[in-house]
């Protein structure tokens, strides 16, 4: 019987210290890469096209030592980047792509305030380019390190870091939540798409492949991606309600067509038409998140509690959380004493 071609040159089948099946692209001295999705899916082969296209371009500029682009390189290699999360890595990749094409050519000893505003300029909000402030920080920090610059570089630091809005994402107010659930009725996708963020703090790649093999003894487990913490809830019931009217035999929650699971890029964007079509506009799946982290701090819970349901390894992000509710706590009883005083009732 004749041997079926490799319809991908160059691709081999590894399993990484975790146990978990990945797909290695190796080819000449050029290529080395890990290929991100299923073998033969969409988001594969365009991983494995670009690599090769990328390996293909002869006329690519040489890399100079001591240059952005060099120390981009050197990073990428370095363990540092190995060590992050898959997701942190997929992000941090493209952000570190954009800082390769705009600046990869200048060199980074040379790099000055005003160069580094001049490239946070180029992004579209002040969020994007503090990232660009942050990465470039980040980089000449490492090239210090390394030996790459002899000395230390503070152009990024001293540059201008823009004024965003603190709180980040819309939080939902209890009165968005009820807007959404009663445009989407019970049994819809859209409804179990914000339970099961609400109730268990699941960003959105936890979330698009979260199943039934999640759900032990009444309680929803899993591993968050980008932290690698474990997760442990109790399945509360407007969740489990949802849950009940999932058909038998779908294992995952959240299915695309045929079963399928979403993307987290098209999850997100899916679910941010549901909130739009319920006037939700400012509507997001991290901001349900936040939602459900308020709601225990509300409720008085400690900010391990709070660390714990979002699947955070320390309680700073927690502690923001239960400093605004104790404030919110503080100054209702601190009104209701004035109420006492002068004799009116506080609202």
């Amino acid at each position: 019987m004749a041997r079926i071609k490799n319809p991908f040159p160059g691709v081999s089948r590894q399993t990484d210290r975790h146990g978990k099946l990945r797909y290695r692209f190796r080819k000449g001295h050029g290529i080395d890469v890990y290929l991100p999705g299923d073998y033969g899916s969409v988001e594969f082969r365009a991983a494995y096209d670009a690599a090769l296209n990328g390996h293909r371009k002869s006329s690519a500029p040489k890399v100079e030592a001591g240059s952005v682009a060099h120390v981009i390189k050197s990073y990428l290699a370095s363990p540092r980047y190995a060590d992050l999360s898959d997701s942190r890595k997929r992000s941090l990749r493209r952000e570190l792509d954009w800082l390769h094409e705009q600046a990869g050519t200048l060199p980074a000893a040379r790099l000055e305030k005003q160069h580094v505003e001049a490239l946070m300029g180029r992004k579209g909000g002040p969020a994007a380019a503090n990232q660009v402030r942050k990465n470039l920080s980040a980089l000449l920090k490492f090239a210090r390190s390394e030996g790459i610059l002899s000395k230390k570089n503070d152009a990024a630091s001293l540059a201008y870091k823009r004024k965003t809005n603190p709180d980040g994402y819309h939080t939902w107010t209890e009165e968005d939540v009820s807007r959404f659930i009663d445009f989407h009725g019970p049994g819809t996708k859209a409804r179990l798409a914000l339970m099961i963020f609400l109730c268990t703090g699941a960003s959105r790649q936890d979330a698009a492949r979260m199943g039934r093999g999640n759900v032990v003894n009444g309680r929803i487990r899993y591993s968050r991606g980008k932290t690698g913490v474990s997760a442990d809830l109790p399945i509360l019931a407007e969740l489990q309600a949802e849950l009940d009217r999932l058909p038998s035999d779908q294992f995952i929650f959240l299915a695309h067509t045929q079963g399928r699971p979403y993307t987290v890029e098209s999850l997100g964007n899916w679910f941010k038409d549901q909130c739009m079509a319920a006037g939700v506009t400012e509507g997001s799946a991290h901001g349900l998140r936040k939602s459900g982290a308020t709601r225990l701090a509300e409720a008085g819970a400690t900010e391990w509690e709070i660390a714990s349901f979002l699947a955070h390894k320390d309680t700073k992000t927690a502690a923001i959380y239960v400093r605004k509710a104790n404030r919110a706590r503080l100054a209702s009883n601190g009104m209701a004493r004035l109420g006492k005083i002068t004799g009116t009732k506080a609202d």
